[in-house]
């Protein structure tokens, strides 16, 4: 699991982290995201299709699929990001 901060990811950005992760701990079979566009990005399919991992996408609309990841988004955002004012990137 990793966390990036900043104002807009894209796609270069899911690549980047993903490079790092799989360099710290090995190639996954599978990545399990949802279906937003930085992840169902062209790039990013043929990035991960090249390492030799394989997508798990959830279905729109179905964050139980994930609950794991949701349930900690979701507690992250409450205990820290709600309770917080960052005046800069590099301070978040």
């Amino acid at each position: 699991m990793a966390i990036r901060v900043d104002r807009k990811l894209n796609s270069g950005n899911v690549i980047d982290v993903l490079s790092d992760l799989f360099i710290l701990r090995g190639v996954p079979s599978f990545i399990s995201s949802n279906n937003g566009p930085e992840f169902v990005a062209q790039a990013v399919q043929e990035w991960i299709k090249a390492v030799g991992a394989k997508t798990a996408y959830i279905e729109p609309g179905s964050p139980w699929e994930n609950g794991y990841c949701e349930s900690f988004n979701a507690r992250f955002r409450d205990e820290f990001l709600n309770g917080e004012i960052f005046y800069s990137l590099r301070e978040a």
